[in-house]
């Protein structure tokens, strides 16, 4: 499985690129890292690459997924996962029940279905927390619930925004040996956007930064 960037740019409206166009081909298991000065675009390539581009920007390039062009499909279509800074847990639902709403749907029946959440649950350190209420999570267990519910739905590929800026440099650490042992596990390409060196360097894969159009580098 390999997620393949070419040419990607990103305008608003008649203005400039945000960022050079970038070219990125990140393989099985691997994590790649984009860094670059705030207000560059870093999280709206990865809106571009999800689907998710806000009205009035517009994309040129393609991403290619396991050699599928997905560039015009819609964002459920692309199986492409997203993790951000907030684990944004649904307040309303418990804790198990957060996980089943990103469940594959090819996993029926609701026996079947309430042991993949536990089973996840169990691999995220969180084992007998269906029913808790998210609101009395730690912020390094939000974070771990909010991956299992990402990788519930089965992605083929994984776009990880600032996923650990919000946690203590202790809760950090071991979220993010966390997340990258599952992607490895998982085989599946990710691609992190961070402004903390120890996160690239953490990764083991390549790192990038984005440029204003013309710049070098």
């Amino acid at each position: 499985m390999t997620l393949e960037i070419k040419g990607l740019s990103v305008r608003y409206r008649q203005e400039p690129s945000l960022f050079a166009p970038l070219d990125l081909c990140i393989e099985s298991g691997e994590v790649a890292t984009v860094m670059g000065p705030s207000g560059i675009g870093k999280s709206t390539l990865l809106d571009a690459i999800g689907g998710h581009l806000a009205a009035g920007f517009t994309m040129t390039g393609s991403v290619r997924l396991d050699g599928r062009e997905v560039t015009q499909l819609p964002p459920e279509a692309r199986r492409i996962g997203l993790m951000f800074q907030d684990a944004a847990l649904f307040p309303h639902l418990s804790v198990g029940d957060n996980l089943a709403f990103g469940l594959a749907r090819a996993i029926g029946g609701r026996a079947a279905r309430r042991a993949a959440v536990e089973a996840a649950l169990e691999q995220a350190g969180l084992g007998g927390l269906y029913e808790r209420d998210p609101a009395t999570l730690s912020g390094g267990q939000r974070a771990r619930a909010a991956l299992m519910r990402t990788l519930l739905a089965d992605p083929q590929a994984l776009l990880l925004d600032e996923p650990f800026s919000r946690l203590d440099a202790a809760r950090r650490a071991a979220v993010r040996g966390f997340t990258f042992a599952h992607i490895r596990d998982r085989a599946i390409p990710a691609l992190m956007v961070t402004h903390d060196p120890a996160d690239a360097e953490a990764t083991g894969g390549q790192v990038l930064s984005l440029v204003t159009e013309g710049a070098g580098g």
